[in-house]
């Protein structure tokens, strides 16, 4: 989905076909990467955002992580995402960590690479597991955070400072 199109924006594209079938998946490819329109995609139902300068081995990544239920950002989106969080303010609870959940040692680790940005592959690449493994650990880590994508599991553990 790009979000400039001569009908309708891409954000309310997104939003209709995600409203007429939420099970669809939907990437937001695009040139924009400023932080309103990120939010502005997520909110709107978008599972992933790459932009178009990405190498298209980023892009094809991304593509096969929302298939296989991930929520890919890329790299420069990620810090994006980051900063925003950051500017919320302080985490729930007092500014005190509200525990890990029964997260893994590994499952901290993942969850970690993901806070820092890094793709399905990128973080099988930097813990030396394979790429099944790092998806087994993000269906666990989606479960126990009760998030349904990278977005939502990166806010989560930024504002509970689980990692």
């Amino acid at each position: 989905m790009d979000l400039e199109m001569p009908t309708m924006t891409g954000i309310e594209a997104t939003r209709r076909l995600k409203a007429l079938a939420p099970g669809l998946k939907v990437v937001v490819l695009t040139v924009f990467e400023e932080p309103a329109a990120i939010l502005e995609a997520v909110c709107a139902g978008a599972d992933g955002y790459l932009v178009k300068k990405a190498r298209a081995r980023e892009l094809l990544d991304g593509i096969q992580a929302v298939a296989d239920g991930g929520s890919p950002l890329t790299s420069n989106v990620a810090r994006k995402v980051l900063e925003l969080l950051r500017a919320l303010g302080p985490p729930i609870a007092g500014g005190q960590a509200v525990g890990r959940l029964d997260l893994t040692t590994r499952e901290q680790d993942v969850l970690r690479e993901l806070v820092n940005g890094l793709s399905y592959k990128q973080v099988a690449d930097q813990l030396g597991i394979s790429l099944g493994t790092v998806r087994s650990h993000i269906t666990a880590i989606y479960r126990k955070l009760q998030v349904h994508n990278v977005a939502e599991a990166v806010s989560r553990a930024l504002r509970q400072r689980l990692v």
